[in-house]
């Protein structure tokens, strides 16, 4: 039994990397990147927060803090801002898991939303004390309402597709522990 339970997490540990993988490979294909066109949603932070707030054992911290590294790197961002913050915000919804548990889905979509604005907000500010140059502010918004507007589609896949849920109340793992 115990093995299920780490081969599990394996799963699914391996199946980020393989989605956060092929959504960067996405982002860095040459489509419809016209000048003025609107950004897309952070569709991987969608499925960090989603799964965060799911199943936070899945996602351990060292795994997000790599892989966004690796993508600040690729996508040429300030190595290691975005990641910082990521990480913190990771943190503070894996810290409120006993809270977000016990949640409706529309107060959990509130919660990760100013988490999300809240990232943006503080990416922004740290750019702009430093004075490095970015994107107009409204590119930023309409990026993180178009995230905000994904997450549920990214909960109802995660669902779907990988039976990824939130755990009941007193439900525990194959070694007894509360999950």
């Amino acid at each position: 039994m115990g093995d299920f339970w780490r081969q599990e997490q394996l799963i699914f540990r391996s199946l980020f990397v393989l989605i956060a993988l092929l959504l960067l490979f996405i982002r860095l294909l040459p489509l419809g990147n016209a000048p003025g066109a609107l950004p897309g949603p952070d569709i991987l932070l969608c499925v960090i927060m989603a799964w965060i707030v799911r199943r936070p054992d899945f996602l351990p911290m060292p795994l997000i803090l790599v892989v966004i590294l690796a993508e600040d790197l690729i996508l040429m961002r300030p190595p290691g801002l975005w990641t910082a913050i990521a990480v913190l915000a990771t943190e503070f919804l894996r810290g409120r898991i006993a809270l977000t548990r016990e949640l409706s889905f529309v107060v959990e979509w509130l919660l990760v939303s100013g988490v999300m604005l809240g990232m943006m907000l503080t990416y922004r500010l740290t750019l702009g004390i430093t004075f490095v140059p970015q994107a107009p502010f409204g590119f930023a918004i309409v990026q993180v309402l178009w995230s905000i507007a994904v997450y549920p589609v990214v909960v109802g896949l995660s669902h779907l597709a990988l039976d990824l849920r939130k755990p009941a109340t007193g439900e525990v793992d194959n070694f007894g522990r509360r999950l």
